[in-house]
């Protein structure tokens, strides 16, 4: 009688215990791919975080170097040369006091502190119509290194001002001088906005179609649509930016005569009533 037995090949336990190391293998190697994409993308995340934290403090450096550097120039002494510039009829703030026809217009001159931040003869003014007085040289052009901060060429500042537009809030003859006429030029008091915007012109072309953003007005108030305005284009744009905001009063001083209490001392003599 015959018997018939059945014999399991060795080879056949091994391959199976080599296939379950295999995937186990398999799936330790995913594991590690996955956690150095999550490292990769996790370190990512942190440099970006961190440029545009030092995008952020670089913008708005800029932006605020501008308005300190203008705050400085009008309470300086009148006899420089860059206040007297200031002040003229061709200046930021002379422009508008000197002249009552330009109270809807806006000044433009982009800041280079490298040399001497303001250029009376790179200027533009913007008017509602469009027309632009000075030709378009006070716009900052990324095409110019002499536009830049500093020499790396990084960022710009372009420098808007305005006069404020008078609101239901100001109170009335608020901006006069008391015991002065009201006709007289250096009893009145301006009031204006001035906007300094402070771009990374390298991160994107500062254009939206056919709109170049440095030429584009700061005023939102005058436009139905914000991306018509300077800070709203260079968004539109992709173009990192910051804009300060301050608002400045400059009285104009200069009819003024400083006189002595009392009737003492030197000059021109304050005497009391004689009833």
């Amino acid at each position: 009688m015959s018997k018939n037995q059945q014999y399991q090949s060795p080879n056949s336990s091994i391959s199976t215990q080599q296939g379950a190391v295999l995937i186990v293998v398999l799936l330790f190697l995913i594991l590690i791919i996955l956690a150095g994409v999550i490292a990769v993308k996790q370190s990512t995340t942190d440099l970006r975080l961190a440029t545009s934290d030092q995008i952020n403090a670089l913008l708005l450096q800029s932006a605020d170097n501008a308005n300190q550097n203008i705050e400085q120039t009008i309470n300086s002494s009148s006899e420089s040369d860059i206040y007297k510039d200031m002040l003229s009829r061709s200046g930021p703030f002379g422009y508008f006091i000197l002249d009552a026809d330009s109270f809807d217009h806006e000044y433009v001159f982009c800041f280079r502190p490298r040399d001497r931040f303001f250029d009376i003869s790179r200027t533009s003014v913007l008017t509602p119509t469009g027309t632009v007085f000075g030709g378009k040289t006070g716009y900052c052009n990324p095409s110019n290194s002499d536009d830049y901060v500093s020499k790396r060429n990084a960022s710009m500042t372009q420098v808007n001002i305005s006069l404020t537009p008078p609101s239901a809030s100001n109170e009335a003859f608020g901006s006069y001088t008391i015991g002065q006429d009201s006709g007289e030029i250096s009893s009145q008091a301006f009031t204006f906005d001035i906007n300094s915007i402070a771009v990374l012109p390298a991160y994107a072309d500062a254009t939206v179609g056919t709109d170049n953003c440095f030429e584009q007005t700061s005023r939102l108030h005058t436009v139905s649509n914000s991306e018509k305005t300077i800070g709203g284009c260079m968004a539109k744009a992709g173009v990192p930016n910051t804009i300060v905001y301050e608002q400045a009063n400059v009285e104009n001083l200069s009819l003024r005569t400083k006189c002595v209490d009392f009737g003492t001392g030197a000059g021109l003599l304050c005497t009391l009533p004689s009833s």
